[in-house]
């Protein structure tokens, strides 16, 4: 087996999660605004940076799937 793509439950793992991590990421930005103490929002600040360089991270794992599928910047929502 070829060690230098991913298996594709591996995949799948990884992109699952890839997308709970953004999520963690988005809420912690958002809640930043909401925190009044300083100490929870210096410890939510550290979280987004640690939480963007490990996404960073699982991206270049993630670009050993054994498929490709583009990803747009902007996607367009689906209103029906």
């Amino acid at each position: 087996m070829n060690m230098s793509t991913l298996a594709p439950h591996e995949s799948m793992e990884l992109h699952e999660a890839l997308n709970f991590k953004t999520l963690c990421l988005a809420k912690s930005k958002l809640m930043q605004g909401l925190v009044f103490d300083q100490e929870l929002k210096a410890l939510m600040q550290k979280d987004v940076i640690l939480s963007t360089q490990q996404i960073a991270e699982l991206q270049a794992i993630y670009a050993r799937a054994p498929f490709q599928a583009p990803v747009p910047n902007s996607p367009t929502p689906i209103t029906h």
